[in-house]
C-alpha cells in the first residue's frame, strides 16, 4: 500500500489538483463554470461533493419572493457525500449500507423548528438530505436548543413514520435511488407514481438540474 504525505493543507490540494465531481449520469467531465453553477445559492463551508440537488432551483429572488409571504428560512450545513450517487443493490432493502453524511445544525435552526412545530406551523424540508439530516437529529430536536453536528446515515424508506418534515421539496430521481425510497416513504407510493408517469408524459427534467416537486 502507498501512502503519500504532504505538508500542503488537504483543501488547499483539492481546490488545485480536484475538479467538481459531478454526479456520474451526466457523461460528461467537468468544466470551470461547474465550479459556479454546481453551487447552491447559500453554499458556504467546504467539505461537500455534491450540491444538495433540490436546492439548485432556488435563487436570491424566490428566497426574498417567500419572506415577503411569510416563509421562515432556516439554515444548516450538510456535506453531501459520494455515497448518494449509488443504486440500491440489493434485493431486500434492509440490507443495503445507507453512506454517512457530516451536519451541523445551529441551535437557533433548533429553535426554530421548535417553535413552528409547537405553534401548528409545518416544516418543510427543502431536499432529500435535509430530510434525513432532520429525522436522524430527532431526538436532539427535542431538547433545549444547542448546536448540533454528527453523521447521518438513517435509511429511510416505505413504512417509515417522520417525526420532524411536514413537506418536502425534490426533484424527480433515479429507479433503485434511495432518494426515490424517501419520497416514496413520504408521499406514499400510490401517490407518487402518478406523479412520475405525469412527469415522463410532459417530459419534465430528471436529477440534479431538473424540475422539483413539493408533496405536502
Amino acid at each position: 500500500m502507498a501512502i503519500i504525505r504532504s505538508d500542503h493543507d488537504l483543501l488547499e490540494l483539492t481546490e488545485s489538483c480536484g475538479e467538481v465531481p459531478l454526479p456520474p449520469y451526466m457523461h460528461r467531465d467537468a468544466t470551470t463554470e461547474d465550479i459556479e453553477r454546481y453551487q447552491t445559492v447559500w453554499a458556504k463551508e467546504c467539505g461537500s461533493v455534491a450540491a444538495p440537488t433540490a436546492s439548485l432551483n432556488m435563487t436570491d429572488t424566490i428566497l426574498e419572493t417567500l419572506r415577503v409571504k411569510g416563509v421562515q428560512i432556516i439554515y444548516l450545513t450538510l456535506h453531501v457525500g459520494l455515497g448518494t450517487f449509488l443504486p440500491i443493490r440489493t434485493d431486500n432493502i434492509e440490507d443495503h449500507h445507507m453512506h454517512q453524511e457530516y451536519f451541523e445544525i445551529p441551535a437557533e435552526t433548533v429553535l426554530a423548528i421548535q417553535q413552528a412545530k409547537s405553534t401548528g406551523k409545518r416544516v418543510i424540508a427543502l431536499g432529500t438530505t435535509v430530510a434525513r439530516t432532520l429525522e436522524y437529529s430527532f431526538d436532539m430536536l427535542n431538547q433545549a436548543p444547542s448546536d448540533h453536528s454528527g453523521e447521518a446515515d438513517i435509511f429511510i424508506y416505505p413504512g417509515y413514520r417522520f417525526k420532524v418534515i411536514d413537506g418536502l421539496m425534490t426533484n424527480y430521481h433515479a429507479p433503485k435511488s434511495t432518494v426515490l425510497m424517501l419520497t416514496a416513504a413520504f408521499a406514499g407510493w400510490d401517490k407518487l407514481l402518478p406523479a412520475y408517469n405525469h412527469a415522463i408524459a410532459e417530459k419534465y427534467h430528471f436529477f440534479s438540474y431538473g424540475d422539483s416537486m413539493l408533496i405536502l
